[in-house]
C-alpha cells in the first residue's frame, strides 16, 4: 500500500475512476459459470498467529507508529471480527518503525495497528476476500486498507533468503483490493495495481486504479481475482474493475495485509478510528 497520489491529484484521479466505474459491468455469465474453492477462511473468532503477524516498518512517511500485540488497543478481536485502529495517545512517544534506508521514525502520539500473512498464507493468484467496514469515514489523515504485496518483498519483516525484491518489481508486485483515502471525502475507496515498467523504489511504475463510491460504515465484500488472463476487482461480487491481459504482470505468490494508517500530521479529533473485518478469505480454481 504504497502512497502513490499526491493530494492534489486525487480529484482528478477520482473524476477519472468514476468514468471507469460507469462502465463497469457485473459479472459475466462465463465469470458465473467459475467454481471457486476456499483453501484459506479467517473469521476472526481469535488472532490466530498461524494466519497473522504484526508488521513493524515505517513507509510513505506516515504519522503513525505500528505497535506489536495490539498494544495500547490497536488490535483487538472481539465478537467476531478483528478491529484495527490508529490511538491518539494524546502525548507523543519514542516509536522503534524503521524505514528501509535505516531512517527511524520519530516521536509521535499515533499508533496503529498492522498485520499481514506473510511467510504463513500466500497464493499465486485465486481470488482474495475480505468483509470489512471504516465507521465515519473521511476524516482527514484516514488511510486504512486492505491489498496484497509479492511474497519476495524486501521489506520488514525479512525472514526467508529469497525476500530480496524491492518494490514493484515482479516479486514485489502490489494490488491494493480497498484504499480510503480521507482527502478525497467520505464513502469512497480505490482499487489499484502497482506494475513495474523496470525500476523499483521511486522508479518507474505505473498505477491503474479505480475510486469506487461505497457506504463505508456498511460491511462490504471487497474483492480481487486472476480469472482468464485478467486481474478483476468486485464489490459485493459485482464488477466494478478489470485489467485485462494483466494478469501475467503478477504472476508470484501474494501476502495480505491489513492496516490503519494516517497519512498526515494534523489532529485527531476523536480518541481512535477503526476498520473493523469480518473474514478474510483466499479462493481457487480446482
Amino acid at each position: 500500500m504504497k502512497q502513490l497520489l499526491s493530494l492534489a491529484l486525487i480529484p482528478t484521479a477520482m473524476f477519472a475512476a468514476n468514468v471507469l466505474a460507469a462502465e463497469a459491468n457485473p459479472a459475466t455469465a462465463d465469470d458465473q459459470q467459475v467454481e471457486w474453492k476456499v483453501d484459506f477462511f479467517d473469521d476472526f473468532d481469535t488472532f490466530d498467529p498461524a494466519n497473522w503477524q504484526d508488521q513493524i516498518l515505517w513507509v510513505n512517511n506516515e504519522d503513525q507508529c505500528y505497535v506489536r500485540d495490539g498494544a495500547h488497543n490497536t488490535r483487538e478481536v472481539s465478537n467476531g471480527t478483528l478491529k484495527l485502529r490508529v490511538v491518539d495517545l494524546g502525548v507523543k512517544k519514542p516509536c522503534d518503525n524503521i524505514a528501509k534506508d535505516g531512517k527511524q521514525h520519530p516521536d509521535t502520539q499515533y499508533v496503529a495497528g498492522r498485520i499481514a500473512s506473510k511467510n504463513l498464507k500466500e497464493f499465486v493468484g485465486g481470488k482474495w476476500t475480505a468483509r470489512l467496514r471504516v465507521p465515519n469515514s473521511g476524516q482527514n489523515g484516514m488511510f486504512p486498507a486492505w491489498w496484497l504485496l509479492g511474497a519476495q518483498n524486501n521489506e520488514p519483516p525479512v525472514q526467508e533468503a529469497d525476500e530480496t525484491v524491492c518494490w514493484p518489481m515482479v516479486g514485489s508486485g502490489e494490488l491494493d483490493i480497498f484504499e480510503h483515502h480521507s482527502d478525497g471525502g467520505p464513502n469512497h475507496y480505490a482499487a489499484r495495481t502497482i506494475k513495474s515498467l523496470g525500476h523499483c523504489d521511486g522508479g518507474d511504475w505505473q498505477a491503474q486504479m479505480l475510486v469506487q463510491e461505497a457506504n463505508l460504515d456498511e460491511f462490504h465484500d471487497y474483492s480481487v481475482e486472476w480469472l482468464g488472463g485478467d486481474i478483476i476487482f468486485r464489490l459485493d461480487d459485482v464488477e466494478v474493475y478489470r485489467l485485462k491481459g494483466e494478469a501475467s504482470a503478477l504472476p508470484e505468490p501474494f501476502f495480505a495485509i491489513l492496516n490503519f494508517a494516517k497519512i498526515n500530521d494534523g489532529k485527531m479529533h476523536v480518541p481512535y478510528w477503526e476498520m473493523e473485518v469480518d473474514w478474510v478469505k483466499h479462493e481457487y480454481l480446482p
